[in-house]
Formats: structure tokens, sequence, C-alpha cells
């Protein structure tokens, strides 16, 4: 035989009822099934008696509405017109009672445990008496004769010797289908007692215990339980298969899957428990044994779960150092008033003694603790008794912890990445559950965070703010959207969580529609700016954000220091940041490596050309970069390159412009300011202290046409393009060609245009082209080039994606 136990949401509805009776009458051994109260009914039934208590005449409307909700299952589930109005007669004939009892309470005005007690267990009741009118073959038993309990601490605690004894004996022999109201039992003097909230399963699990069950079936609303809290992590899946220990550590932090009592009687029996869905019967469910099965590729860790409503009390002096007894006294001090404490942690120095509680609890244990130190107190030998609220308590749960090397280093490692620092921790010798406490704000990054680490999620995700949606930004957004498959496929998910142009904003945790989400942003876009921007982005504090900068905007290349203190990690195409003055450049990659976040800019100098990170290569294996030559400016060569007869200087310009080369004011590619940048950044990443105003600049054109407006510059650059065709047609008749070529030889910088011939390597560079050659010690004689474009919206948006890809670590 089996037991079954069927929760208030799977007799909360005319439909959940029929399929519990489908499921039911599909059974061919003997079954007992324990029901909860139709679902919301327990909490209705204690509002009211509290609005009866205050007197509030209000409490008849409630009731009235309990009435019509039963009345109205009845008439949805039992379809046979004389059982129906038996059935109406006897649970009216309850109700009555119940009604009676309501109007006690609110002539006296008082409501006693015994009284409450008493109203809590109609729900059960009359929901086992529906029921088992609606599954053929069912026999009603009422566990108040059998399941009996004795007080301890003020609670009721199950008597299983003579609970044990009457099971038997009232189930013998057993019936095809046994019925049986959960949660509700009663003292030896014969008073209404339950088992507590949730103690339905209780009910089920004593009953399969006492009887010897083949398997424990818990029915509820879930397919069983999840790697973490659905709601939080979006990717949390069902979990297989499951020890008891590790189904215990799980219920007692906050997975509300099964009332953590329930596990005791069954494990001592080796009974094993499935917990199953109702709304989704051919789902596996979660099976619980104590069969330990270790799979080979899966995570380590089974899931994780968590307690939001933590308060951390802390008892400390120096006068605690050494001395026998003292957590002896706050633990029994604690227990004298009731008070649960369900983690604690001591540092070896004994010195501080602290356990978390509920926070209702908080105040009632400092005031008790206060006053039993209160003679080391006035001695001065221990501090006042500190409680810190608003945090949460965060465990990770898994046998195949148990003496694995790493996992707590990789749950601290990933805590600290994501910027969240722990108060408090602790681990047992058993090793199957790591549990700490943290800020509650920070508890769903938390859980986030480390799913996401210890691959319990099916891909890695990495959440983007994108500033900056134009022609660099947008192509982003189109190859994110084309390669995501792919990029799932291999194990990683962007999502965009965040975009912004200079005026508006777009957020959504879930992550946009890339294929809608510019038009999105234009039709129902925030009014934002920058500060905005990093506000919504530290609000959302959401785990593994990479913020994107695609503009050429100082203000926003300003939130990097904020936004990479608070683990934020930043990849630029915005070459403000990194070409800014040396010490602003340090500091953002000096926070970067202390928070463990990155900064990324490899599209700062040759769009998606891999310049820099091939030096930071080879200056990590031991080389030393001595020389630097290059041609960094896409847009120069492009005009050098187009120069011809019959297309002059003036046109050349206007060509590299229409062509998406240029900036929109040309003047700022043809002053050198974004080469000189360039070279700056490549220096400092060459191991060299530079600045912009270091860099020795050969300008080939006067300062004064770079004054005035655009439309004034677009006019008086013709008067150029005699003299560049005379010194055009004079290198062709030499053999060569104008480069701007940026130069960096030990630390000396300078930018200049320059005549090469065809021997030299930067004579052939084509169209957009960047080229580099790098000498170091190891490639002295035959400097390391590296050619391409560097150039163009599509390639500078391919460079960022592959900064933001090595973010994710992925190969």
């Amino acid at each position: 035989m089996k037991v079954l136990k069927f929760g208030g949401t799977s007799v909360g509805s005319v439909n959940s009822i029929l399929s519990v009776k489908k499921i039911v009458e599909a059974i061919e051994e003997p079954v007992i099934v324990v029901v909860s109260a139709l679902g919301g009914i327990t909490d209705k039934l204690l509002n009211t008696a509290s609005m009866a208590t205050n007197g509030d005449v209000g409490y008849e409307r409630e009731f009235s509405e309990i009435i019509t909700r039963h009345l109205d299952v009845i008439e949805g589930v039992i379809p046979d017109k004389d059982r129906r109005i038996e059935v109406q007669k006897q649970v009216m004939a309850l109700l009555d009672e119940l009604g009676n009892i309501y109007k006690g309470v609110y002539l006296i005005n008082d409501l006693s445990a015994k009284t409450s007690d008493t109203i809590v267990s109609y729900g059960e009741r009359i929901s086992s008496l529906i029921v088992s009118n609606v599954i053929n073959e069912a026999k009603l038993f009422d566990s108040r004769k059998f399941i009996k309990t004795v007080k301890q601490f003020n609670k009721h605690i199950v008597d299983f010797e003579l609970t044990n004894k009457l099971i038997k004996e009232t189930f013998n022999p057993l019936p095809k289908v046994s019925l049986v109201p959960g949660f509700i039992s009663t003292s030896a003097e014969g008073e209404v007692t339950n088992l507590g909230r949730g103690g339905s399963d209780y009910t089920a699990s004593i009953l399969a215990t006492a009887l010897d069950a083949r398997r424990l079936e818990i029915w509820t609303d879930v397919d069983g339980f999840m790697t973490a809290d659905p709601r939080v992590i979006s990717s949390a899946y069902v979990i297989d298969r499951l020890t008891f220990t590790e189904a215990m550590e799980l219920c007692n932090f906050g997975a509300k899957v099964i009332y953590p009592p329930t596990i005791y009687p069954v494990y001592h029996k080796n009974i094993p428990i499935r917990i199953l869905n109702t709304f989704n019967p051919t789902a596996r469910g979660t099976y619980i044994s104590k069969e330990k099965i270790k799979d080979e590729g899966k995570a380590l860790i089974k899931g994780i779960s968590s307690i939001n409503d933590t308060c951390l009390i802390t008892v400390q002096g120096l006068g605690m150092v050494g001395v026998i007894g003292v957590n002896y006294r706050i633990f029994k001090t604690l227990a004298k008033n009731g008070i649960s404490v369900f983690m604690v942690s001591q540092a070896s120095s004994e010195n501080n003694t602290t356990f978390a509680v509920r926070n209702a609890d908080a105040d009632l244990a400092v005031k008790v603790l206060d006053e039993e130190f209160a003679l080391e107190r006035a001695q001065g030998d221990m501090s006042d008794t500190v409680a810190e609220k608003d945090l949460a308590t965060v465990a990770i749960v898994g046998e195949n912890m148990k003496r694995t090397p790493g996992i707590a280093g990789k749950l601290f490692g990933t805590l600290g990445r994501a910027g969240i620092s722990v108060i408090a921790c602790a681990q047992g010798a058993s090793e199957t559950n790591i549990s700490f406490v943290i800020k509650l704000k920070y508890l769903r990054k938390a859980l986030n965070s480390i799913h996401d680490s210890f691959f319990l999620s099916e891909y890695k995700v990495l959440n983007l703010f994108i500033a900056g949606v134009g022609t660099v930004g947008g192509n982003l957004l189109e190859q994110i959207r084309i390669q995501q498959l792919k990029l799932m496929q291999n194990g990683l998910k962007l999502n965009v969580v965040g975009i912004a142009n200079s005026k508006h904003a777009l957020f959504s945790r879930e992550g946009l529609n890339l294929e809608t989400c510019i038009e999105e942003l234009k039709k129902n876009g925030e009014v934002s700016s920058p500060e905005h921007l990093k506000d919504e982005i530290l609000k959302m504090n959401i785990f593994n954000s990479v913020f994107v900068d695609c503009t050429a905007n100082q203000a926003v290349s300003d939130l990097y220091e904020e936004l990479l203190n608070n683990n934020v990690s930043v990849v630029a195409a915005n070459k403000i940041a990194a070409s800014s003055s040396y010490n602003n450049y340090s500091n953002l990659k000096e926070i970067a490596r202390h928070r463990g976040v990155k900064f990324l800019f490899e599209t700062n100098v040759g769009a998606g050309l891999p310049i820099i990170n091939t030096m930071n290569d080879l200056i990590n294996s031991g080389d030393h970069i001595l020389k630097l030559e290059s041609v960094l400016s896409g847009t120069l060569n492009y005009i050098f390159n187009t120069l011809s007869a019959d297309i002059p200087f003036s046109k050349a310009i206007m060509m590299a412009k229409e062509e998406g080369y240029s900036e929109p004011d040309p003047r700022i590619d043809l002053s050198g300011k974004d080469v000189i940048r360039k070279l700056v950044i490549l220096t400092r990443e060459a191991g060299y202290k530079v600045e912009e105003e270091d860099v020795q600049r050969h300008l080939f054109i006067p300062d004064k046409y770079f004054e005035g407006t655009l439309d004034d510059f677009w006019r008086n650059i013709q008067k150029l393009d005699a003299e560049f065709e005379a010194k055009r047609q004079q290198l062709e008749t030499e053999g060569k060609r104008f480069r701007f070529v940026a130069k960096m030889e030990n630390g000396a910088c300078e930018v200049g245009l320059q005549e090469v011939d065809a021997h030299h390597p930067f004579y052939e560079l084509e169209g957009s082209n960047n080229i580099i050659m790098i000498s170091t010690e190891r490639y002295h004689e035959y400097p390391m080039i590296i050619k391409g474009y560097g150039a163009g919206a599509d390639v500078t948006a391919a460079g960022v994606f592959a900064d933001i890809i090595s973010i994710a670590n992925i190969r």
C-alpha cells in the first residue's frame, strides 16, 4: 500500500478535486489519501476568527464566503443529486457548529489557543468529507481519533507510541481507499490540536510509517523540488533525486515543498517519498530516499535554498574567552523563551557568538540575553547584545559536496565577484550544507550568481546594459540576436536587460526582445541621462552584469568607476576613459582587478583587430614591448588611398564621411586626436606611463582649418586640394604613398604623416585597413604584424561582441 497526500491547491477547486479523483481511482493497490483544507481556507478561518475577536461584525461576511466556497465545490464535484444533498447537509451541520463558535468569540472578544485550534480543524474536516464522497469506494476516517499529541514548549508534539498503536488498530483491515483529514489531532484529554501549518504532510508521513507503506506520495502544485526558487531564478529546474538528508536541508532553509518534520518518520523506516504535481500528473517529480547516487558530470550541489526573514544576534566580549558555559547559558536562555535558532557561527577566538533567528524573535532575544548577562555587562566583561536585521540566509545543499575540495572557495569566490559580502557563515562536519548570511537586498543577485556558477543553470548568463544603440550599438544588438541560439548551444546566454540612447532608456530584468527593442525604446523609453542610467543599473542589482558603452560620450565614461566598484564589468568602444589621465586609467584597471570584474576596451584601437589582447598575452608571458609602429586611423588611410587625379582631398574626406568611416565631424579624425588617443592607450597597455600631451604631433592640416563651424570647414578645406594633388603626383613618380603613422619607442610617442615606399609593410595597406608592427625582446628582428579592417560599425561591434564573450570565459 501507499499513502498519498493532496495539499490545499490540489483540493482547492472543482477541477483539481476531479483530478485527485482520477489519480486515486487509477491506483490498483490499497491507498490512504490525506487531504488538506481547500486552498486558502485555513488562512480565511484564522482571519475570520481574528475579526470576531476584535468585535468586527464583518466576520459574518467572511464566514458567509467560507460557506459559499464549500457549497460551490460540492455543487461542482458531486453530480448525483441525492448524494449531493446528503453531503450538503453534513457539511452545513459542521459549518453551523463553526458559526456558533465564531459567534461566541465575537460576543466575549476572546480567542484562546484551544478555540483557535478547534476553528482551524474544520477546514480539513469539511474537505475530507467532500473528497470522500467524490472518490469511489472511499471510506472516511477521523484523524482526531488516532493522531495523538502531548504538549512540550507550548507546542503539540506527536505521541508516537500511542499514535502508532491506534493507527494499526484503526486500519485493520485496510480498505481499498481510506480518506483521512490531515493536520488535525487531539491531546490525551481529547482536546483538538494540530501538527502545525503544513501538518498534512506530517499526518501522511506518520500513517506511512505506522503501516509500513511502500511509498509516500506528496501531491502538490509544483513538479517537485527545484534547484532554486523559480520565481527568482527562471532557469531553475526540477531535481530528479534527493537523499533524505538533502531534502531535509532544503526544507529547513525555505523550500516549501514539504513540511520539514515529514521526513523524520519515513527516514527511519526507509520509506521513499515522491513529490508529484496534481496538475501535471505525468511529470516524473522528485524521488527522495536514503540512496545516494553520484551523477557523473552533474552539479556538485543539488539545490539552493534561502530564508529572507533573518536577524543576526551577536553576543560578544573579551570576558567570554576561555570561559566554560557561556554558549550553554545563551542557548538555554533562548530555549526557555521559545526562540528558535537556525544557524550558529563562532570564531575560534571565542570572543563572540553569532546566531540567526527570525526577525519577529529578535527583540525578545536581545532582551532576555541582556538580562542573562547583566552582571558581566555591568563589569565590562561583555558588551550589549547586538541585533542586525534585514538580512537573508542562503544555503547550498548536496551530499556530493562531501570530501570535495574547492566547494567553499568557489562559493565565496562567486559571491565576491558579484560584490556580495558574507556577514556570517556556517558548515557542519557532514559537509552537506554550507550556509551564509548576507544583506537581504543582495538575495536575488546571490541566488542567481550561485545557480549560474555551479552549473545548475542550463547555461551561463551575462546581463547586458548597452549605452548607445546607433551604428555600433545597433550592429551589436543585431549580431547578438543572430548568434544567440549558437551561443546557448555552447552554454552562454546573453540577456540584454537595458538599452539607452542619449535621451531615453529601456529596462527589463527578464530581457528585451532584440528584434523590437530599439523601436520600443523610441516609443516607450523612459527619459534618461547618464546618471539615471547608472542609478537604474545599480538599483536592478542583477548578477553577472556587463555595461557596454557604444557611445563617444564623456559623461557615460565617467560612470565606469562607480559601476566597477559595484561589480559591474565594463566593455567600452568609447575611447575617452582609457585615454584620459593616466591616474584615471590605472585607477579603473585597479578597481576591476580588485573587484574581480572586467574593464575591456579592445575596440578602442583597431576596431575588431585583436591588438590589445595580443599585447597583453605577450607581456603576461614575460615579453617586453620595445616599439610600436602603426596606422591606426581607418578614416585617414581610406582618405589617402582614395586620393587620385579624379578625387581631390576634400572629396576624399566627404567620401569617408559618407561611407561611415569618419566621425560626423571629420575634423576629429583629421586633427589626429583619435590616433593620439589610440597610441596613448597602446603605450599604456605596453607598460609605459604616458599622457596625451606627451605625444609629439606632426600634423598635415594647418590649425586654422579646425576653427569655426563645420560648414566653415567644408568651405575652406577645398583650398588644400591643389596642394595635396601636387604632393600626390610627386609621390606617385617616386613610388611612394602617404600614411598617417603612430609610433612608440621605449615610451616616447609621436604621430605624423609619413611617406612610405614599396618595401615598407604599410605601403600595400588598402582601404580603411589598420596595421600595427610590434617589436619586442622576442620579436625584435622580425616584428609581429597585425593587419585588417580598422573602421566600420560592423567590425567594431564584432570587437565589442568578442570582449563580451571573453567575460563569459567560454571556449
